[in-house]
């Protein structure tokens, strides 16, 4: 366990003494609210779902952020109830710059916003490729975002990423599987 705090502090340490500048600053306190609550994941969703064209992309983004839901914030978080970093620093007599005016008061593993950005990212990127790139894109940042300022770890950020994968690709199979049910049936 000590070799993976050292590994999260290292990075952690680093951007926090050596890239912090107040352009970035601002940029990802801004980008950071993308993943808030999957709001923004969730609207793209819920737009996605009105379209023909797009409603199935949108039902596999909706599905998605349900598991994330009940994988990420009913699940893992309470059982591996990881405490924040700025929050194990705290405790160590070390006070960290918070750049968030509401600071997360939650577990930290895994990072809820990078779940959400990536069930929804990934959710695009299997039906549009140009699209998904760039929601990609955006869900990296967002949870790039989540280390910059200090709120999680970057093993958090990982674990996200590879949940929000697996949330999105399960959402995929078993829309998959009930449009392939639906369409026998018409046949």
């Amino acid at each position: 366990m000590q070799s993976i705090l050292n590994f999260d502090f290292g990075i952690l340490n680093f951007l926090y003494e050596n890239v912090r500048c107040p352009f970035l600053n601002t940029f990802f306190e801004l980008v950071t609210h993308l993943g808030d609550g999957g709001i923004f994941w969730i609207a793209i969703a819920a737009v996605l779902l009105i379209f023909k064209k797009t409603r199935k992309t949108g039902l596999i983004m909706g599905i998605a952020l349900v598991f994330g839901l009940l994988t990420c914030n009913l699940g893992l978080k309470p059982l591996v109830a990881r405490i924040r970093p700025y929050d194990l620093m705290a405790e160590q007599g070390v006070t960290i710059d918070i750049l968030l005016s509401k600071m997360p008061h939650d577990f930290s593993f895994p990072s809820g916003h990078t779940v959400a950005s990536f069930e929804g990212a990934v959710a695009i990127f299997t039906q549009n490729k140009k699209w998904g790139t760039v929601a990609l894109v955006i869900a990296f940042l967002v949870a790039f975002s989540r280390i910059y300022l200090y709120v999680h770890y970057p093993t958090d950020i990982i674990g996200g990423i590879v949940l929000g994968t697996v949330n999105a690709l399960l959402a995929l199979l078993i829309v998959n599987a009930i449009r392939k049910k639906f369409v026998k049936k018409e046949v």
